[in-house]
């Protein structure tokens, strides 16, 4: 239990320090540290990062640092992408839901690497060209995909939807980190609602008790990342934390793959 609460604590602190991230390991959490069966870990990874990202959202929200236009617009498309995700993924197995999320991992691992701080030609441009219906309209396909992801595979997107905010939402990093704990926060509180509604059974076999508390520890972690964040230099905090990404998917992967294989053979 001391270990799937320090991983509660770093899904907190990755969220509070780079706004995403940290709702990606809720799923690892629960199956490797909690031996959860994959299915369940993942509608409960759903409860875990709507929590998480909704308290740190509440925080953003007083601070007024979220973007409501663009929230709505990213959001409003993610809702719709997390139902039919959820909806998917109920029909698939859980072992390729578990392998698709390995590759989400390398996928996470290298747009946080990559991911670079718009300078302020870049977010005035992105502002100008947003009341285009070309750039809302690649913002809200970006929500409907990203919203997929997160009822299909547990997790939260925001290493898709900080970038897309600022490159295409023209946001400045501290308006697209809080606008994207408030979607991140409405993605997998849609994705959790689906995944009940299609799956009664989940009511008596998700574990609530550890779940509350693994949610209480994340909200703790985010609030003290984002006080912390200030400390520290934000690209090397991305990079640290792509590698432990792609160390995670190399292990996840190496336990998802031969189980697809073998069901394909």
């Amino acid at each position: 239990m001391i270990a799937a609460a320090l991983g509660a604590l770093a899904i907190g602190l990755a969220l509070g320090f780079l706004g995403s991230g940290g709702s990606i390991l809720a799923v690892p959490v629960l199956i490797y540290l909690l031996g959860q069966e994959e299915k369940v870990a993942i509608a409960g990874s759903l409860a875990v990062v709507g929590a998480v990202a909704a308290a740190g959202a509440i925080d953003a929200a007083r601070r007024g640092a979220i973007a409501w236009r663009a929230a709505v617009l990213f959001g409003g498309a993610g809702f719709f992408g997390s139902s039919l995700g959820a909806l998917l993924g109920t029909r698939s197995s859980g072992t390729i839901q578990l392998a698709l999320f390995g590759l989400v991992l390398i996928a996470a691992a290298v747009a946080m690497a990559l991911r670079r701080v718009p300078s302020p030609s870049e977010v005035l441009a992105a502002s100008a060209s947003l009341s285009g219906q070309r750039s809302a309209g690649k913002l809200v396909l970006d929500g409907f995909l990203v919203g997929g992801l997160t009822g299909y595979v547990g997790v939260g997107g925001g290493f898709a939807i900080v970038p897309a905010l600022t490159l295409l939402g023209g946001l400045p990093m501290y308006l697209a980190t809080g606008t994207s704990l408030a979607v991140i926060a409405a993605n997998a509180g849609t994705g959790f609602a689906w995944h009940l509604m299609l799956s009664p059974q989940l009511l008596r076999v998700l574990d609530w008790p550890v779940l509350g508390a693994i949610a209480l520890v994340g909200m703790v972690g985010s609030l003290a990342g984002r006080h912390l964040s200030r400390r520290f230099d934000d690209r090397a905090l991305r990079r640290a934390f792509a590698v432990a990404l792609v160390l995670l998917a190399i292990f996840v992967l190496r336990d998802a793959l031969p189980r697809v294989l073998s069901a394909l053979s």
